[in-house]
Formats: C-alpha cells, structure tokens, sequence
C-alpha cells in the first residue's frame, strides 16, 4: 500500500469510547492528500463532520481529529488506524474527554461505486 493508494472515500461503521463493541454509528471517512502528501481526513457521520491530519507508514495510519461539539467546545483526538488490504482500515480512536477506561473502534471499507455517496 502506498501514500497515494489511502486516498478515497470509505463505508465506515464505529464504536463509542465506552464500555461496548457495538456499532454506534455509521458514516463515510474520506482521506486526500495535501501538496505535502500528508493525510486530510474529514469524517461525516450523520450531520456531525470532524477533519484531520495525519500520517501514514510501515501500513499504520494515524490520524489527529478535532470538531466542534454541541456545546460550542472544541474536541480532539487520535485515530490509529492498522492497512488490511487495498480496501479496508481497521482502527481505533481517543479523545481527550472521553472515557479513558475504553478506546473508540472503526472499520472502514473503500467505497467503489460513487452512486453510494449520491
């Protein structure tokens, strides 16, 4: 997997930073490069969008977020994300405020057919 390969749009389904594995959520990751190759992320999930930055090697993918909660405030965190294959990333997430007991969890599949962002 190269640099450029990660760029695209992916299916992702996720857990909470909380007690359970259960997906909580669902929504599209998409991954593009800057004129520095490093990684831009932005996460819609419902009506909620986060953005990052982030790096890739040796197949791990780690990605800086933020976005601004409900409340006004600004959150951040980390994703880590391990390359499976061409088409899929399997990760996991922590924010600063979130529950440290537990680490947030997404897997994310490459989107082929554009008729599914439509």
């Amino acid at each position: 997997m190269t640099l450029q390969n990660l760029a695209g749009s992916y299916a992702v389904e996720g857990s909470n930073q909380e007690a359970t594995d259960q997906v909580t959520y669902r929504g599209i990751l998409t991954l593009s490069l800057d004129e520095n190759n490093r990684i831009i992320a932005q996460w819609i999930i419902g009506d909620h969008e986060q953005n990052g930055t982030g790096f890739y090697k040796d197949g791990i993918l780690v990605i800086n977020f933020n976005y601004t909660g409900e409340d006004g405030q600004i959150y951040k965190g980390v994703a880590v994300y391990r390359w499976i294959s061409n088409d899929v990333l399997d990760g996991f997430w922590s924010e600063k405020y979130g529950d440290p007991r537990f680490l947030g969890s997404e897997y994310c599949v490459r989107i082929r057919d554009s008729k599914f962002l439509n």
